[in-house]
């Protein structure tokens, strides 16, 4: 289980700005942008790469590495926002110098919604397709799911298991990009505002669907910007946003282990006739489950 997207995301804003700041206006901006995605998408991908190659090549455990490669990612945004990449303009708020306007996205014309959405519906499409409709992602979700049944079936469990931590890195860092061209403008500490932990919630509600993901995180989106609302309507603190958030996991925790046992849940029996010859007299007809 990879519980680095934080760190991910954080390394993939990085990635962007770097790209940004250093092409500038030099190019067309849609060049620069789809620059910034693919800096975005590897400086991701390969910091959770190295919590796979820990896995394959030192059998350190891939939960505890990349949740330990989270904190270092932060330490090294704070280092370089506050020293080599320092606007010398930010006092109060330690950033890098600003993306150019152009090279930001902008909003979806008649919306409010800048183009980043667009983004994420694309990769939760090519992952849904990915894992879904390829052997490699039936090869990924039998190693997934038993890594003793991979290996006698011979797959490369170790060279999966790198690909699919690349993998997931790359859409963390891809949402890191769209953080920094979309809305922050520039790498800071808003960076670390604990979306790549929400993501965790909302791939475990979506029960690892690619495509649940998207009505999802509209519901969890929904939840984190109902909080200001909550306190002005109702006086309630901001924070109650998150014990929501701590009810949904719950929930989803709990869920696995009530299925089957509560009634409507259970699954029904199947009568099939057609398979079976007739049924004699005074003889029941089979059931199948």
């Amino acid at each position: 289980v990879i519980i680095g997207n934080e760190g991910a995301l954080v390394m993939g804003g990085l990635g962007a700005v770097s790209i940004g700041l250093m092409l500038g206006t030099a190019l067309p901006p849609l060049l620069v942008q789809i620059a910034m995605a693919t800096a975005g998408i590897v400086a991701g991908g390969l910091w959770i790469a190295a919590a796979g190659a820990l896995r394959h090549y030192r059998a350190v455990n891939e939960t505890i590495s990349s949740l330990l490669l989270n904190y270092i990612a932060i330490a090294l945004l704070n280092h370089l926002v506050g020293g080599p990449m320092r606007d010398p303009s930010s006092l109060n708020k330690p950033s890098t110098f600003p993306l150019a306007d152009v090279n930001m996205l902008g909003s979806i014309p008649g919306t409010r919604v800048h183009w980043g959405l667009l983004y994420g519906l694309i990769a939760c499409i090519i992952a849904y397709f990915l894992m879904q409709r390829t052997t490699f992602g039936f090869a990924a979700r039998t190693a997934g799911g038993n890594v003793r049944a991979a290996r006698i079936a011979g797959l490369p469990v170790g060279k999966l298991t790198v690909i699919i931590c690349f993998l997931a890195g790359s859409f963390a860092g891809l949402a890191g990009m769209v953080e920094v061209a979309a809305v922050q403008g520039s790498a800071n500490e808003s960076l670390n505002a604990g979306y790549g932990y929400g993501g965790i919630l909302v791939a475990f509600a979506a029960r690892h669907n690619p495509l649940a993901v998207v009505l999802i995180s509209l519901l969890v989106g929904g939840i984190l910007a109902s909080g200001g609302i909550l306190q002005r309507s109702l006086d309630l603190p901001d924070a109650t946003v998150l014990v929501f958030q701590g009810l949904v996991f719950l929930v989803v925790l709990y869920s696995d282990s009530l299925y089957g046992k509560i009634p409507f849940f259970k699954e029904k029996p199947i009568i099939t006739t057609s398979a079976s010859p007739p049924a004699s007299p005074g003889e029941e007809p089979v059931v199948t489950a």
